[in-house]
């Protein structure tokens, strides 16, 4: 189930452990030992370990420095410290390292099956805990309301695809099919300051309360009430306001703007009646498409603005002070940003999907010819701008700004012109796909040839080899892993230890002369390192006869 490494210089501290210790038993699969804290980092990156125990008194690197080094790179592998010094300063160095045992030497096995045992029941209820179904459906019941509230603040912040929002919605269990929609937000007039009368207490009425909270709760409490008798749709708090939503199921404009003032009436009423303290209320523009929800806010808000002229406890409908104007065709940041997502990381699926959003757009609003015009203008305009900053060529793929005004101008129907458009960002994506594979290939052979430069070198590391390609580690590590089949670690080691073995079979180099040379500060290490890795020590390599006929 877990797996598990163990630490210790001795080897019959370890192999005893091996033997007498029912590891399977105790919940481990997997269980392997290293030497010294440095062989321990290599092993971590092949096995990633559950659970470490390490001695504190070791070769190279200490046990609380390999600690530190996997708290870090490793947060939730769980930590086993096994210590002959009863020293406080350890035990502090542990407690800050936040390691899940600390045992002092000498311990028996069956002290030790205690520790690793308790550690996997540990994470047994960990496990348990984070997969049980009824608790995470419990506590899904439990934030539901505020998933929900945060849903329906996203329809006002950002335009969606209808798709998304109607699948959210189902997820969530929300109706909010219609053929009509009008937003409506109920504004608080609030200060911070506490009124107070002749110098005495501060009234504690509501309308008096300095907590906009509580008032902002008061109000969508009382709006939730009428709005739900009226069977009107949703109402939720966002950003010190009170939205409301008008869903129709007939779509009659006229009777849906009569119907969300009358329940507003009634709201703006029994707030000046029980809670007695100033509101505004803001009614946006009537529109068909859940996805234009963000628009509708906004026409609310610029409804809420002609407070400054009006005056308090009033509603104020967009339509009654602006010549209403008709729905434009906008390509904003929401479609910009999802275009430019598909092309640079998308499939060619997703990309399609994408690009027949915004022709949809264009059926559905049915704008002007300049309108639509300017629209396609905008989105090829960032396909450009995509090729710029990427630095594709872009004469290649678009034909140059020129080529492109050639193109357009002969199409014929909105067709040819998805179709065109398409095969363009299609080209793009193609090619910004190749290059991402180009400069992936790249990166590794320039690690490949500095590592085989500078692998001499005892401080050579995979910091410092990111270092001089500008990458940073956790990324070129993957890569690395990806493009070679093993870890940077791994490969420095291989290299080392085939050049050793070269100067092993073809000079009279010491053994502490050859580690220096193969970038080895220890030659100690050296030893224990080539031993591990050819499976002879270093002196029986070079004697041996099959070794030399190499």
């Amino acid at each position: 189930m877990y797996k598990l490494l163990l630490v210790d210089d001795e080897p019959e501290v370890t192999e005893g452990l091996m033997v007498e210790i029912d590891w399977e038993g105790c919940g481990f699969t997997e269980v392997r030992t290293a030497g010294n804290g440095k062989e321990a980092m290599e092993l971590f990156e092949k096995m990633e370990p559950d659970v470490l125990i390490t001695d504190i008194s070791m070769p190279y690197m200490n046990g609380l420095e390999l600690s530190e080094w996997a708290r870090k790179t490793y947060p939730i592998t769980r930590i086993v410290i096994l210590s002959g010094h009863d020293e406080f300063e350890y035990a502090k160095q542990a407690i800050h390292l936040q390691v899940d045992a600390y045992v002092l030497k000498p311990f028996s096995a069956g002290q030790l099956t205690e520790t690793v045992v308790d550690v996997a029941r540990r994470m047994d209820e960990e496990r348990e805990q984070r997969s049980n179904v009824e608790l995470l459906e419990e506590h899904y019941r439990t934030s539901l309301p505020i998933v929900r509230e945060k849903f329906l603040s996203s329809l006002i912040t950002r335009k969606q695809p209808y798709l998304d929002i109607a699948a959210k919605a189902r997820k969530y269990g929300m109706q909010l099919d219609g053929e009509g929609y009008v937003v409506s937000i109920i504004s608080v007039q609030h200060s911070d300051e506490t009124t107070e009368q002749n110098g005495a207490k501060p009234s504690v009425s509501l309308a008096s309360s300095t907590d906009l909270d509580l008032k902002l709760f008061s109000v969508s409490n009382i709006a939730s009430e009428i709005w739900a008798r009226h069977e009107l749709g949703k109402v939720f708090i966002h950003q010190d306001q009170v939205v409301l939503f008008t869903v129709s199921p007939h779509g009659d404009q006229a009777k849906m703007m009569e119907d969300t003032q009358t329940a507003l009436k009634e709201i703006l009423q029994s707030i000046e009646r029980f809670l007695r303290f100033p509101v505004m209320i803001g009614v946006g523009t009537f529109t068909r498409e859940l996805g234009n929800l963000k628009y509708a806010y906004e026409a609310a808000m610029v409804a809420l603005d002609y407070r400054r002229i009006l005056g308090s406890n009033m509603i104020i409908c967009i339509d009654d002070m602006e010549k209403r104007v008709q729905e434009k065709l906008l390509f904003d940041e929401s479609k910009e940003r999802s275009l430019i997502s598909a092309v640079k990381l998308g499939t060619e699926k997703e990309l399609e999907e994408v690009i027949d959003g915004l022709f949809d757009e264009i059926a559905r609003v049915q704008a002007s010819v300049p309108d639509y015009q300017h629209y396609l203008l905008e989105m090829v305009t960032a396909i450009i701008k995509l090729t710029k900053v990427l630095e594709t060529d872009e004469e290649d793929i678009l034909g140059g700004g020129w080529g492109i005004l050639n193109q357009y101008q002969k199409l014929n129907s909105p067709q040819e012109t998805k179709v065109w458009f398409g095969e363009m960002c299609a080209k793009v994506r193609r090619s910004i796909a190749s290059r991402r594979q180009h400069t992936y290939k790249q990166i590794v052979e320039d690690a490949i040839s500095y590592t085989k430069s500078h692998f001499h070198e005892s401080e050579l590391s995979i910091a410092k080899v990111c270092g001089q390609l500008h990458v940073s580690a956790g990324y070129f590590s993957g890569l690395f892993k990806k493009e070679l089949k093993l870890t940077f670690g791994a490969y420095l080691l291989q290299l080392r230890m085939e050049e050793a073995k070269e100067l092993l079979r073809t000079t009279e180099l010491k053994a502490f002369e050859i580690a220096e040379k193969v970038g080895f500060a220890d030659p100690n290490y050296f030893s224990l390192s080539f031993k591990k890795y050819a499976g002879v020590s270093a002196k029986e390599y070079r004697s041996s006869p099959a070794e030399k006929e190499e």
